[in-house]
C-alpha cells in the first residue's frame, strides 16, 4: 500500500494500527501510516481520529493510547462519564443555555463522546476541542440543573 489512500482506507489503516499498537500521539500514528508508505499530513490524522471518534486511554504512568470507543449501553456510558469527570474534568461554567466543561489536554473528546452517547433530551449538542468542551443545553433551567449535576459527578 503506497501513496495516497481513499479515505476509507486510511481510517481502516488507522484502526488497524491502534488495534495492534501503543499509539499515543497524532505524530505517533503519522509516522507509523508513512512507516507503511502512506503519506499523510497531522491535520488530516488529526480529522481522522476525530471522525473516527476515537478516545485516548491513560495506560498509567501519565501515559495514554489511541482507542476506538467502547460502544456501551446507556448505564455503562453514564458510569464511565463518571470516572471521567473524577480524573479529568477540571472545571465547568455556564453562560445563558451554555455550558464550557474544562478537561485536562487530549480528554476533551473522550469526555463529549460519552455526553454524546448517553443521549440526552436536555443537551442539544456537543464540540470537543483538545482540553475544552462546548456544550448547548436546551433551555437555560437545563444549563442550570446540568452544571449542577455535573459538579456532582467531579466530586463523586
Amino acid at each position: 500500500m503506497a501513496g495516497a489512500l481513499s479515505k476509507d482506507q486510511r481510517q481502516k489503516r488507522i484502526q488497524d494500527i491502534i488495534a495492534r499498537e501503543s499509539v499515543s500521539t497524532q505524530g505517533e500514528l503519522v509516522e507509523r501510516l508513512r512507516a507503511e508508505g502512506i503519506r499523510v499530513t497531522q491535520a488530516t490524522v488529526s480529522r481522522d481520529i476525530n471522525e473516527l471518534r476515537l478516545v485516548r486511554l491513560p495506560v498509567g504512568k501519565g501515559r495514554h493510547r489511541y482507542a476506538l470507543a467502547q460502544t456501551a449501553g446507556h448505564t455503562g456510558a453514564e458510569e464511565e462519564l463518571a470516572r471521567l469527570f473524577q480524573n479529568f474534568v477540571h472545571d465547568v461554567d455556564r453562560g445563558e443555555n451554555m455550558l464550557v466543561i474544562r478537561t485536562a489536554e487530549g480528554h476533551a473528546s473522550g469526555v463529549a463522546l460519552l455526553l454524546d452517547r448517553v443521549r440526552r433530551d436536555d443537551i442539544v449538542g456537543t464540540i470537543a476541542g483538545e482540553d475544552t468542551i462546548f456544550v448547548v443545553a436546551r433551555t437555560t433551567a437545563d444549563a442550570e440543573s446540568i452544571m449542577e449535576e455535573f459538579h456532582a459527578l467531579m466530586l463523586g
